[in-house]
């Protein structure tokens, strides 16, 4: 029979370096199968428990955390060695008093930061598409894969702080001049600045901004920046 959803191992050599795992050591690892974030912006749960938090040692360990239901993401416990954990997501570990979040920090893609339990319900998420569906109602799609039947009045490019597991929009954080947005991917992954200017796309330009951080500007695509407040970030992501 034919392998369902492609392999489930992948070379070494070939990881994302942000997955902070050794490279001389066997030669294979656990590879991220589909599911909410793209199989490049994500870290499989069982590399994310041995190699980034080193929480247990071997793979052995990290299958008993997982299989037993030991392992919490959004709220919902994840019994899945593939599953890939990305941007914002929120994770619990029983027995583990600390409770992480994975944000883009110092170059790095996704790293685990600590933060306080008031916030561990709560997770931004951003806006990818919006459409109208029968009867007039809006469906709002996001980037961890999540969908919404919701009356919030939002566009694309925005961000919606979410009360996880319940999916109820708390507040949304638009992505506009005096904003403030965290970059996502590229040379400045980590910083975060205020919105000065939005330039519209053109035919061959996509949708820009221009962000201040600190004394210097930059131009970059909304697609590699997030929203995370308005004065100032409305969650801890550093």
């Amino acid at each position: 029979m034919v392998s369902i959803s492609g392999s489930k191992k992948l070379k070494r050599q070939m990881a994302p370096t942000f997955w902070g795992i050794t490279r001389k050591d066997k030669r294979f690892v656990v590879t991220v199968k589909p599911g909410p974030h793209p199989k490049n912006n994500s870290i499989p749960t069982a590399v994310l428990l041995r190699d980034t938090l080193k929480l247990v040692t071997t793979l052995r360990e990290a299958k008993s955390t997982i299989y037993d239901g030991k392992v919490t993401i959004d709220g919902i416990k994840r019994k899945s060695l593939h599953h890939g954990i990305g941007l914002m997501d929120v994770i619990e570990l029983e027995g583990v008093s600390d409770t992480y979040r994975l944000v883009p920090q110092k170059g790095h893609v996704l790293k685990p930061l600590k933060i306080n339990d008031s916030e561990k319900s709560k997770k931004l998420v951003k806006v990818t598409s919006k459409t109208t569906i029968r009867n007039g109602k809006t469906q709002i799609g996001f980037h961890d894969g999540r969908s919404l039947i919701s009356d919030t009045i939002v566009n694309v490019g925005d961000s919606c702080l979410m009360q996880v597991p319940e999916q109820k929009i708390l507040d949304v954080i638009k992505l506009e001049k005096g904003s403030h947005v965290i970059v996502t991917r590229g040379v400045n992954t980590g910083q975060v600045g205020s919105v000065e200017d939005i330039k519209e796309g053109t035919f061959i330009l996509p949708k820009r901004v221009l962000v201040a951080l600190g004394e210097r500007k930059i131009e970059i695509p909304t697609t590699l920046v997030m929203a995370v407040g308005k004065d100032k970030p409305i969650i801890q992501i550093n």
